[in-house]
């Protein structure tokens, strides 16, 4: 495992004839394109690399039609607003692809719906249904996210699931094909849905339930409050770290281990709340990513449970960088 630590701004996206030549093979789009585009300052931990190319559709026919004229070796990669992943310090190949504009919208539809583009945040989701007086999706005002992320890795808060409250999702293939899922065709489970890897969602439908605004509101700041008062919410963070291996607690068995503040570099388990990550001090994605795997690695050791990522790690390492993962000891 490397100890050192990177410059923060470097990342080792394509050379730029390389880069030329990919951006060559770029389909014609309606939505914008850019190349060597920094990824690192969108995300909430403020780390990482850069992308070989950017890629913002402008609305769901641009998607397809991006993806459907895209040669097939050229890699895809999906993100949102970043709110729970480490982009490492070299950057990711091939297109990333983000989905703002017309992807952001959330409309109410008749009984008590709620349809939501896969880019519009779980907060706005959750602020537009107790507007309309629907209650059911609360949950949504606590989790950092957007709605894309929350149907693939089912997120959670204060006791209930996306699975709870889907009625079915919109996706787009590599090849560019529509497909309209049920929920009950994504064989959803704790932070996890069986959705194909290449799929792309862009939509989702929820069921939502009478109610009044007042009290849904009040109960959407009362999670605002506890959050406050137990997460570490004005720091450079990516919210919970590691799933629950239940029956058990991820944050009770990390404290038990003895990593409550621990650091690698600048990135520290917070004292706050020791199943988030910040980036305390100027930290590196290789930083985060090496705290991570100690902690694992420390868990186990005093518990015997492995635990698992909740926060995704993408991208390159940079030359002559590398992470050993508790599983590889």
């Amino acid at each position: 495992m490397s100890a050192g630590r990177s410059n923060p701004g470097t990342d080792t996206a394509l050379p730029q004839q390389a880069l030329s030549t990919l951006m060559e093979r770029m389909p014609n789009v309606n939505g914008r394109i850019s190349e060597n585009a920094d990824l690192g300052k969108q995300t909430w931990f403020r780390v990482g690399g850069s992308a070989d190319i950017l890629f913002k559709p402008q609305d769901i026919n641009d998607l397809q039609q991006f993806l459907s004229n895209l040669p097939s070796d050229i890699p895809v990669t999906v993100i949102g607003v970043a709110s729970n992943l480490i982009i490492r310090d070299g950057g990711i190949r091939g297109v990333v692809i983000r989905l703002m504009k017309d992807f952001t919208n959330v409309e109410v539809l008749d009984g008590h719906l709620v349809h939501a583009g896969a880019g519009a945040t779980d907060k706005l989701v959750a602020m537009t249904a107790a507007k309309h007086n629907i209650s059911g999706l609360e949950f949504f005002s606590g989790i950092p996210g957007t709605i894309g992320g929350a149907v693939r890795m089912n997120a959670g808060a204060y006791g209930t699931e996306t699975q709870d409250v889907l009625v079915q999702a919109t996706c787009i293939d590599r090849q560019g094909n529509i497909h309209t899922v049920d929920a009950h065709d994504l064989n959803m489970s704790y932070r996890h849905t069986e959705l194909p890897d290449d799929w792309i969602v862009v939509s989702a439908v929820f069921q939502g339930k009478p109610g009044k605004r007042d009290e849904i509101e009040a109960a959407m700041q009362d999670i605002q409050d506890k959050r406050a008062s137990t997460q570490p919410v004005r720091e450079k963070t990516g919210g919970s770290t590691f799933a629950n291996p239940l029956p058990y607690i991820s944050w009770e068995m990390i404290a038990k281990a003895g990593c409550r503040g621990h650091m690698v570099g600048g990135a520290q388990m917070s004292e706050k709340h020791c199943n988030f990550m910040i980036n305390a001090d100027n930290a590196t994605a290789l930083d985060l990513e090496q705290l991570g795997e100690d902690v694992r690695r420390r868990v186990q050791s005093q518990s015997d449970i492995l635990l698992r990522w909740e926060i995704k790690r993408i991208g390159d390492f940079l030359p002559g960088q590398e992470v050993k993962t508790a599983d590889q000891q």
